[in-house]
């Protein structure tokens, strides 16, 4: 038989896409995380009700994007590491800390790695944050949205995301925008995973389906 009867097909060799929406936004006080709960790889959904909201502390979480795996793994490690430096220091890490471990692990493995974090929480000195992490990146910012819904609903968040809103509106800010990117994105879609950060602790929340807000395309 001749060697080209033993090549790979070419879909064996392509790199396998993914896909996800998630959201972070401060409000006076704390912060509201948000995230869709479909994993993607290519065109199958292989899980349809994944939290990618991971805890990293008692009041900082991060969203997920990316390869679920190494996303997880990130995770993971920032969480032990901050579980260590809390009982050394014998107080709570700072969302900052955090976000900077995140980042640290991003950059050093930039090349292996294929994720993206936003970290977002409460500390006793600055109160709620939002950081995107990215490839070395740490940028403090008011919300943060990233995931290939994320490019659906730019023009949303840029026009409905108000400075000093309450905590209800940025709930439902949230809600509103998973809602929108999963409507368009093919790689969104499920449940939407809603955290709730402020000093008092962190409050999670599942929006099913059928609870979502309707808008005018459905």
């Amino acid at each position: 038989m001749s060697e080209e009867s033993f090549t790979d097909p070419g879909w064996l060799s392509e790199e396998v896409k993914t896909g996800t929406t998630i959201i972070a936004v401060t409000f006076d006080g704390g912060v509201v995380l948000g995230s869709d709960s479909r994993v993607s790889a290519g065109e199958s959904v292989v899980n349809r009700v994944m939290n990618k909201l991971s805890p990293l502390h008692d009041k900082i979480y991060c969203a997920l994007s990316g390869s679920a795996a190494d996303a997880q793994t990130i995770a993971e490690i920032v969480n032990y590491q901050l579980d260590v430096h809390s009982i050394e220091v014998e107080d709570d890490p700072l969302v900052c800390s955090a976000a900077t471990l995140v980042k640290n692990i991003s950059y050093k493995y930039k090349e292996e790695l294929s994720a993206h974090l936003i970290v977002a929480g409460w500390d006793r000195k600055k109160g709620g944050q939002v950081y995107a992490t990215l490839n070395g990146l740490l940028s403090r910012q008011p919300f943060a949205i990233g995931g290939s819904g994320s490019f659906y609903i730019h023009g949303f968040v840029d026009a409905e995301y108000r400075k000093n809103m309450t905590k209800r509106e940025c709930q439902e800010f949230v809600v509103n925008a998973l809602t929108l990117a999963m409507g368009r994105d093919g790689s969104s879609g499920g449940v939407a995973y809603v955290v709730t950060i402020d000093q008092d602790g962190a409050e999670e929340k599942c929006v099913l389906g059928n609870e979502l807000p309707k808008f005018f395309d459905q």
